[in-house]
């Protein structure tokens, strides 16, 4: 866990009443004590880290029955997501992480049923799109298809060992 900056602390902070905020007027909450939530210490993850977004990290020697929430660590968000414009975004994926927190564990279809109730349809479709930004900030190299002009930012050149998703040509090197 990279330790968060006091403005990252106040940003995070705010985003957790946010979220338990809505959380607290959504039916599939309305039998959880979510006061808990607000114990629960919030961090950030490391600025180079490009696909994992958000986690929540258990005590040492944590497991099976009991993972509840007096044994949440940290939730650590990327520090990216505190940015205004994914402010959707981070809340859906500290929604994410709460759930966890709440004792559900698994990404079964329960999980899911939990997760796709948060309000606003399009949150959880950002995810893609803060992958991306990631990858190109710390990208070194792009990967091109000359044929369908695709871009797939990577730290590491292809070496012509690689083809398009979309249309299966080799995949060309351009160096940043």
């Amino acid at each position: 866990m990279a330790k968060p900056s006091d403005e990252q602390l106040v940003q995070l902070n705010e985003l957790r009443g946010l979220v338990i905020g809505i959380m607290s007027d959504m039916v599939a909450w309305r039998d959880h004590d979510l006061t808990k939530l607000y114990n629960i210490e919030l961090g950030v993850l490391r600025k180079n880290a490009t696909q994992r977004h958000g986690v929540t990290r258990w005590r040492k020697g944590v497991s099976g029955d009991e993972l509840t929430i007096e044994n949440v660590h940290t939730i650590e968000l990327h520090p990216e997501l505190l940015a205004h414009q994914w402010n959707p975004y981070a809340a859906f994926v500290l929604h994410h992480e709460f759930i966890h927190a709440l004792g559900y564990r698994e990404h079964n279809r329960l999980f899911r049923s939990l997760e796709h109730s948060w309000p606003g349809l399009d949150a959880g479709d950002l995810g893609p799109k803060f992958t991306e930004s990631l990858r190109r900030k710390s990208a070194k190299w792009l990967w091109i298809c000359h044929d369908c002009n695709t871009e797939f930012p990577r730290k590491k050149p292809s070496n012509g060992g690689f083809r398009c998703r979309s249309c299966g040509t080799v995949l060309m090197d351009v160096k940043l």
